[in-house]
């Protein structure tokens, strides 16, 4: 009996953690798509550890995951210092660069947690080849932070 409601209790929260994970779908636009990554790892560990990287990992491109690895190393990956300003960032700036065929260009302007400003270049691009993702967009490439500002 105990054993059966401490399992369901694991399961219930389990699955109200993963609830919270927006996955790709055609129907999200380029820009929304930036803005949902950003937003996440600017609170990277809510609403549990490394959700934000978590979230960010579903909208990369299948050539970028190829490149990156699995989301273990994805996620050791955006811990490294050239991408670790990125998490739990204080404010961000999403400016729209160029749209064309299937292909998405932003420049990121973006306040690191210890105040300092970077800038990334990022690239999205439709999925067209079948599968799970076919049609919609995602991540396909961010450049390293290019710093803005040496002031904290």
């Amino acid at each position: 009996m105990r054993l059966t409601f401490f399992l369901t209790i694991i399961i219930f929260y389990s699955n109200s953690i993963f609830a919270d994970i927006i996955k790709p779908n055609p129907n999200i636009k380029p820009e929304d798509v930036i803005k949902i990554q950003l937003s996440s790892l600017m609170k990277n560990n809510e609403p549990y550890i490394n959700a934000g990287i978590e979230q960010t990992w579903e909208f990369a491109h299948p050539s970028n995951r190829a490149f990156t690895g699995p989301i273990q190393r994805f996620t050791q990956m955006m811990y490294a210092p050239s991408y670790s300003v990125m998490l739990n960032h204080l404010q961000h700036y999403i400016l729209d660069v160029k749209l064309e065929d299937g292909e998405a260009f932003f420049f990121i302007e973006l306040t690191s947690e210890d105040g300092r400003m970077y800038g990334f270049k990022w690239i999205l691009n439709i999925v067209k080849v079948d599968g799970p993702f076919k049609n919609c967009w995602m991540t396909s490439s961010v450049s390293t932070p290019m710093p803005l500002s040496t002031d904290s």
